[in-house]
């Protein structure tokens, strides 16, 4: 079967399970579709384990045709991105850009160094040769919160606009920042080369800077073309310009894809919406591209419930699993936590906060492709062929599933009381307003 009829199956798959779910089940759509093909990859098994019907290898070959990695991150990754840059309120996040600006850095890169450092201990203290890079790795690919995860549970229950702003924001940059760690430290962990501080100084630069200006360049280049014609359709097939052919010449002169395509869809949400778009093409903009975006994000969600079926599960993964997803959460918690501390010195904020971005700070299929693009053959446990990709894979496997099923169908209770924390918050404020202005009257 060719990847595109492999595509189509599951493309119907996922559309299938949607509308059962939209029946029937009333779940968050990404999650019911998570859930589904994990529930239909583990009937698999256990048919293929009892010699029921043998539907085990077939099913894994079907995955398997399909490079996880290459299909988001050199496909799909673009348009999802660049959709989400479509729907950021660039005066929003002008509100908020030095906490989304410390949360996409600092927190980002306390968080990778806090798992390396931990996970490094833990493996020292369980017998397993896991190297201090390798740790460090394995932070930098599940440190940075995913955009798509999070902009299709998080953003749809309308938290508090500067809660929203902050998850949406971080999500969409640390995306780009953390891929620009994570090849850095790849580089390092199997480069030929010896790095050096100014390389890995320049690389950082090349690839994180270097996206950005790409991507205003791009941005501004689709601005002037989508101006320059009134034909509604010719405006939209326009914009698919971006996360197709820009992306991919990002790819060809080495600097972030991520990045240029959530600066160009900022721009081009917040500056050609208004001014380069007929009156047609603005009213019809969001709902062609949140179509794209549900497709895309139902075929990508099935196949991250369905990689199970790659996986060979060792004693050692389960325990690594077990690991993983409370090592992840700390570490969360306290990159967080930390910057709140320095954020309420200057701004009051929603008491709820820190546990919103904490449990909302969601991790989907880029950390998987990621960790898939880790090269295979390093044992760490040479009596079971255990390498250091299927330790990586395993775990960020169970972070990703554990984050999109429990993390993004649990969020909702803390999200409506942050919403009643608000409200009380405004009040309150509203009647210090009052107060101030009966002295000044008086």
């Amino acid at each position: 079967m060719s990847v595109y009829y492999t595509l189509c199956f599951l493309s119907a798959a996922a559309m299938m399970i949607a509308f059962v779910n939209h029946k029937i089940g009333k779940m968050q759509t990404t999650i019911a579709i998570t859930a589904g093909s994990m529930v239909l990859s583990l009937l698999i098994l256990i048919a293929g384990h009892n010699d029921w019907f043998q539907l085990t290898e077939i099913a894994t070959k079907t995955v398997a045709s399909i490079n996880f990695e290459d299909f988001l991150l050199k496909g799909i990754l673009g348009f999802l991105l660049f959709a989400g840059g479509l729907g950021i309120k660039l005066p929003h996040m002008r509100d908020q850009k030095w906490e989304i600006t410390v949360l996409a850095l600092g927190a980002t890169l306390f968080s990778t160094f806090f798992i390396g450092i931990g996970l490094y201990a833990i493996t020292l203290l369980l017998g397993i040769n896991f190297s201090f890079i390798y740790c460090l790795l394995f932070g930098s690919l599940i440190s940075p919160t995913d955009p798509i995860a999070v902009l299709a549970i998080v953003k749809k229950l309308n938290a508090p606009r500067r809660i929203s702003t902050q998850i949406e924001g971080e999500s969409l940059f640390n995306d780009g920042f953390g891929l620009v760690i994570f090849v850095t430290l790849f580089t390092i962990a199997f480069g030929t080369e010896a790095p050096t501080v100014s390389s890995v100084t320049m690389l950082f630069i090349h690839e994180a800077i270097g996206g950005i200006i790409y991507g205003l360049a791009l941005g501004l280049l689709f601005h002037y073309l989508i101006s320059a014609t009134n034909d509604h359709s010719m405006e939209l097939l326009l914009t698919i310009g971006v996360p197709t052919a820009g992306y991919v010449f990002a790819e060809v002169i080495h600097v972030s894809g991520p990045l240029a395509m959530v600066v160009s869809g900022i721009m081009i949400g917040n500056w050609t919406r208004f001014v380069g778009f007929s009156k047609e093409s603005q009213d019809h903009l969001d709902h062609f591209w949140e179509l794209v975006d549900e497709f895309l994000n139902g075929v990508l969600f099935l196949l991250i419930g369905m990689s199970m079926l790659l996986f060979e599960f060792h004693s050692e993964d389960w325990i690594m699993m077990a690991i993983a997803t409370p090592l992840v959460l700390a570490s969360r918690y306290f990159s967080v936590l930390l910057a709140y501390a320095g954020f309420r010195r200057y701004r009051k904020y929603n008491p709820w906060s820190v546990r919103i971005l904490t449990w909302g700070g969601l991790r989907g299929g880029l950390a998987l492709a990621m960790a898939l693009s880790i090269p295979s053959g390093i044992l760490v446990v040479p009596d079971k062929l255990i390498d250091v990709k299927e330790i990586i894979v395993v775990m960020t496997y169970a972070v990703v599933v554990f984050s999109i099923l429990i993390q993004g169908s649990t969020i909702t209770p803390m999200i409506n009381r942050a919403k009643q924390a608000e409200e009380k918050m405004q009040e309150a404020e509203a009647e210090i307003d009052q107060t101030e202005s009966k002295h000044i009257e008086q």
